[in-house]
């Protein structure tokens, strides 16, 4: 097993563990954050939730960031509108890329449901490094997901 998902292996629980019971969306997002930043030191970690038609700036752990992201557009609306992840290893090759900061070079997008498997919002995550990304993040973050819809919207 790799040392990355060791950290997942690890991390899950605790974000379990922090957030059980909580409701206050803002706080429980604002944590995890804060926690995946933490631990894994990337550049950009933040939700986008759907507000009045489009994906508005929700918690984040990072430097300023787009405040409006339509449906579809960017890697963030386009995850949201077809409502799974997408792995981004290279910002530049993906079309439509909106680039918030010329430093983010790759990205993970990861929809955030409801209980009734309603995209609700998305996780983004920023790397300055190529390619960073992969499955074992993708799996991993979509139960981090699945942890905050079983604690917030369930």
């Amino acid at each position: 097993m790799n040392n990355k998902q060791n950290t997942y292996d690890e991390l899950l629980p605790q974000i379990e563990a922090l957030i059980k019971g909580e409701q206050e969306e803002t706080s429980v997002l604002a944590n995890v954050c804060a926690l995946l930043k933490e631990r894994f030191g990337w550049f950009w970690v933040g939700f986008y939730l759907e507000r009045q038609g489009e994906l508005r700036l929700g918690p984040f752990q990072g430097p300023v960031a787009c405040m409006h992201i339509a449906h579809g557009r960017g890697v963030c609306g386009t995850a949201f509108a077809k409502q799974e992840s997408i792995v981004v290893p290279d910002v530049e090759l993906f079309p439509g890329h909106i680039a918030c900061s010329s430093l983010s070079r790759s990205e993970i997008v990861v929809p955030l449901f409801n209980g009734h498997r309603v995209p609700i919002g998305v996780l983004d995550i920023d790397s300055t490094e190529l390619d960073t990304f992969d499955e074992c993040d993708r799996q991993n973050l979509e139960q981090v997901c699945a942890i905050i819809t079983n604690t917030l919207y369930i």
